[in-house]
């Protein structure tokens, strides 16, 4: 058997300004935004660069209680992870590109990490996996 975690949903206010977000300041590549008609929606995909794993859909909020989840998915703990082959490359990139870490880099005995915001406030973590962690291998 072979199964895969395709896609994540994001919950977000706006598709456009989530697209630039994504696109502009964390380097994702858009991969899909279609019109659904039927629905009054878009389909929205964006993928860190790089990346053949699992994709982003950034679902905009239809209801008022999935509209009281934007930017607290997960109850204020770390939500997503991103993974990268140069910690500092992309970490530097994001400062200047405005992205707010709420806890600096750290050394840790997996690799190095730090905590950012996404632009309604989900928390990530940036993370270089060491070479002998088994995460290594996919982020390489």
């Amino acid at each position: 058997m072979i199964q895969s975690v395709v896609h994540i949903a994001l919950v977000v206010q706006d598709y456009d300004e989530a697209i630039e977000f994504y696109t502009k300041k964390l380097h994702f590549t858009l991969l899909e935004d279609t019109y659904q008609p039927d629905q009054d929606k878009r389909w929205v995909v964006v993928s860190p660069p790089g990346s053949s794993g699992t994709t982003i859909l950034l679902a905009k909020a239809s209801k008022p209680e999935q509209t009281s989840f934007i930017g607290n998915q997960a109850g204020g703990r770390v939500f997503l992870f991103l993974g990268t082959d140069d910690f500092w490359r992309d970490y530097n990139e994001m400062i200047e590109n405005g992205v707010e870490f709420v806890r600096e880099p750290k050394e840790q005995s997996y690799g190095i990490v730090a905590v950012f915001k996404d632009l309604y406030g989900n928390l990530w973590d940036l993370i270089q996996f060491k070479e002998d962690h088994p995460m290594f291998q996919r982020v390489k």
